[in-house]
């Protein structure tokens, strides 16, 4: 079986009404899941790309929260408008929507130190992958 081509993460995080960081749950983003779920699949991109429901992205201030892996494309205020933007021309055209992204001094993760840092998978690691499907 294949893997999917990408991942579009929606963070549906709920927070309590007094959190000054707000919630992305708040700002829409159950309905955001719902509608990327449905329009990829009407795109025909059903198991090509998936959409997942996420918790905490830790973009709060930010939200609603999208993320696209593999590509690390970071999305904020994202609203249902944008749905069918993002789809056409990050996911299908492969050009990120430059006006939503979170530039990377504005995320909240740090740069790990090396001895962190993912080293690639070693080359018969990616031939087992491949016996499994």
């Amino acid at each position: 079986m294949a893997s999917f081509q990408k991942h579009v993460f929606i963070c549906v995080n709920e927070r309590t009404p007094d959190d000054p960081r707000g919630c992305c749950s708040a700002r829409g983003s159950v309905e955001l899941a719902a509608a990327f779920k449905s329009k990829l699949h009407e795109r025909g991109l059903k198991r090509i790309v998936r959409a997942n429901k996420a918790g905490c992205l830790d973009q709060c201030a930010q939200g609603a929260t999208v993320v696209v892996y593999p590509d690390g494309v970071w999305y904020g205020h994202v609203t249902l408008d944008d749905v069918d933007e993002i789809i056409e021309q990050h996911i299908i055209a492969g050009r990120p929507v430059q006006r939503l992204t979170i530039p990377p001094e504005r995320l909240t993760g740090r740069v790990p130190p090396p001895s962190l840092a993912a080293d690639p998978l070693p080359e018969d690691t990616h031939s087992q992958q491949k016996d499994r499907s």
